[in-house]
């Protein structure tokens, strides 16, 4: 058994396993038993090409023509990706996933979908920052001073 078991990359174990239920069963102990648990619903390819829609870009947003103004390939389109989005763009490649299923799928893949917002530049020559933080009418919360000297426990 230690030889079938080097020749195969297994463990002994394993296949004494298979030997007992070859021996058991005959040669219908060797095909796949049914498992516990729902199948899943779609395949692996379907699972990598869901992954690849994040890399590209959602068909609403907008990009700089040769002329130098804005337009998207698709003005209905989702200008960026969120999970309905991403979800519909599936359906329409026909892959049949809802929202949670393709979270579930990126979560696992560890894939982020939605880019990190910056609130304080902006490409836009319109934009106008959030200008100074708080305004001088809030009062500041008053900070608790530590003591450097010990605390008398006789008090």
């Amino acid at each position: 058994m230690a030889g079938i078991a080097t020749e195969l990359g297994c463990h002994a174990k394993t296949v004494r396993w298979w030997l007992h239920r070859l021996n058991g069963l005959g040669c219908e102990g060797l095909e796949d038993r049914p498992v516990s648990g729902r199948l899943r619903r779609i395949t692996e390819a379907d699972r990598s090409r869901v992954v690849a829609l994040v890399r590209q870009a959602p068909s609403g947003r907008l990009t700089r023509g040769e002329d130098g103004e804005l337009a998207a390939d698709d003005d209905a389109g989702a200008p960026e990706w969120t999970l309905g989005a991403l979800a519909e763009a599936a359906r329409w490649a026909g892959i049949g996933v809802g929202r949670s299923q393709v979270r579930r799928i990126l979560l696992a893949e560890g894939v982020r979908w939605r880019r990190t917002r910056s609130w304080v530049r902006s490409k836009d020559r319109d934009f106008e920052g959030k200008g100074l933080g708080s305004s001088a009418s809030t009062p500041s919360r008053p900070t608790a001073r530590r003591s450097s000297a010990p605390m008398n426990s006789a008090g």
